[in-house]
């Protein structure tokens, strides 16, 4: 069901990267031009023109000598999923503010209501706008399709719902934002799906914990609020080998700017595009990008995974692994779950996201430049206790940082003021240019106490266990010049109750990344 914009043939890609699996299929065009799958695929990346789509793939392919072209990430950002409007000329792409679409006729709609042909019919399940948004992040991330939702909340709900159950669990990493962990440990159980919770990121770890109900392995590429960084090669060789996909929260990843699961075997990842693919604050918004790698049709994933091989009961017995192969997963995800749960993106939200992308690569290198230099700073400065941000050659996560994080360590760090919960609580309230807001991703520098705040409602023993301490303050670092960033901290270390001679709070190793952390409980927005 995708909408009125294709990705521009010039730049060589349908929807997302899949351009490059299609110089691939092309080889076979021949017995593939009747093939119901195929034509279907085609369909849901275009303009639901299969046979037109079709021609101009072989044209494409034919013109670069068979050789795949692969654009740069900035160009994507910019230009995957969209092309000037036909009618209009609009340059920008248009907000498509309605609920609904006109059908041709009434056979039309039939074959739309049915799954056979691809076209839009309510916004609740697509919308023209949004879809430029989903083709664009799907890009960056080099999957072969994306649904957006309504937040990243609920477009972890959805993906998750699309594979689990009554009586099914998901085995999860304990380093979670705290919004992961409340609906996975809290909000799930009430609707039968437990999550099994690995104390750290061992590869091992989530291997013991997988059994025959288990529905996927959830990671997050970047950890809140411990930065941690899996090894997500190691992970994914043990979820696959036991027939289970990953799962990927990459909203630290920015995108895919710092990080791209998938190219290291991730079957699924989510983000909150509030964060830094809106980069400003202003909207809220969540992404799935489906990698179109998992094999839903072995005899393992047909038992474990029925609905994407049995009969469809909502469309008269359509198959969905037989109909629409790699998509599977996205396409039901779309018809079945979001069309009946309705956290739908709406197309004013999706515009708002579609701007924030297109600078996403510029903002993502001032924000780790300036995390860097941040962190360095801090971590020689007399009132901090410690620093804790995977660029840093002290954390634990550093040589795998470098691994995944090719382009930089992230935009957020948390560090410990020496003084503890006062001073910690002073140094927030005592800046002037930096924000006490929770939030991350904004391209203004943000700071939060995490023990007065988000965490207020813990013991003080969850909250240790959960990774924070009274001198914990998390700063999400924005696009500003970095020396006016350092100046604020400079003016509120002076103004607040800070010990240079104190040595902090013990348990700060935990918050360096140099120990695994104490409990279930981790992270906050």
């Amino acid at each position: 069901m995708r909408g009125n914009s294709q990705t521009p043939q010039k730049y060589g890609i349908g929807q997302s990267q899949s351009e490059r699996a299609a110089s691939r299929i092309l080889k076979h065009l021949t017995q593939l031009r009747n093939d119901l799958r195929f034509n279907l695929f085609l369909s849901y990346m275009s303009k639901f023109k299969p046979a037109s789509r079709l021609q101009q793939l072989t044209e494409q392919v034919a013109k670069m000598g068979g050789e795949e072209i692969t654009p740069k990430f900035e160009t994507l950002q910019l230009h995957a999923g969209a092309e000037p409007d036909p009618h209009t000329k609009s340059r920008a792409t248009p907000i498509y503010a309605t609920t609904s679409f006109v059908f041709n006729d009434s056979a039309h709609g039939a074959r739309l209501f049915g799954l056979k042909e691809f076209g839009n019919i309510y916004s609740r399940i697509m919308n023209p706008t949004v879809d430029v948004l989903e083709k664009r992040i799907a890009a960056l991330e080099g999957g072969v399709a994306a649904l957006a939702a309504s937040s990243g909340q609920a477009a972890q709900f959805m993906a998750i719902a699309a594979l689990a159950g009554v009586g099914d669990n998901i085995v999860s990493t304990s380093n979670l934002y705290g919004g992961t962990y409340n609906q996975l440990k809290v909000f799930m159980p009430r609707l039968g799906i437990t999550t099994k919770f690995v104390n750290g990121d061992d590869p091992q770890e989530f291997k013991k914990l997988i059994d025959e109900k288990t529905k996927a392995v959830y990671l997050e590429s970047i950890g809140n609020p411990r930065y941690n960084v899996p090894d997500f090669e190691a992970i994914v060789k043990v979820a696959h080998e036991a027939g289970v996909p990953v799962m990927v929260d990459n909203t630290f990843g920015a995108g895919g700017y710092f990080c791209r699961p998938i190219e290291f075997g991730a079957d699924i990842v989510v983000h909150s595009a509030t964060k830094w693919i809106g980069g400003h604050g202003t909207t809220i918004g969540g992404i799935v990008v489906d990698a179109g790698k998992f094999d839903w049709g072995t005899p393992e994933a047909r038992k474990r995974f029925p609905q994407m091989t049995e009969p469809s009961e909502g469309y008269h017995g359509l198959k969905f692994w037989d109909t629409f192969g790699a998509m599977t997963f996205i396409i039901r995800l779309r018809v079945e779950i979001l069309r009946d749960l309705g956290a739908a993106l709406n197309p004013f939200a999706a515009q708002q996201l579609i701007l924030g992308a297109e600078t996403l690569s510029l903002r993502c290198e001032r924000h780790a430049q300036n995390a860097q230099h941040l962190a360095e700073w801090l971590e020689k400065n007399e009132n901090v206790a410690w620093v804790s941000y995977p660029g840093l050659k002290s954390h634990s996560s550093h040589e795998l940082a470098k691994k995944y994080l090719p382009r930089g360590f992230g935009g957020v760090l948390s560090f410990g003021v020496k003084g503890g919960q006062k001073a910690g609580s002073q140094v927030v309230d005592n800046f002037k240019l930096i924000s006490n807001l929770a939030n991350v991703g904004d391209s203004k520098t943000l700071a939060i106490h995490p023990w007065t705040t988000t965490h207020e409602q813990l013991s003080d023993e969850e909250k240790m266990n959960s990774g924070v301490t009274d001198d914990l303050i998390r700063i999400s670092v924005g696009t500003e010049h970095i020396d006016d960033i350092i100046a604020d901290f400079v003016q509120s270390f002076k103004a607040s109750a800070t010990k240079p001679e104190a040595e902090g709070e013990p348990a700060n190793g935990e918050k360096t990344g140099n120990t695994k952390a104490g409990g279930d409980m981790a992270g906050a927005t």
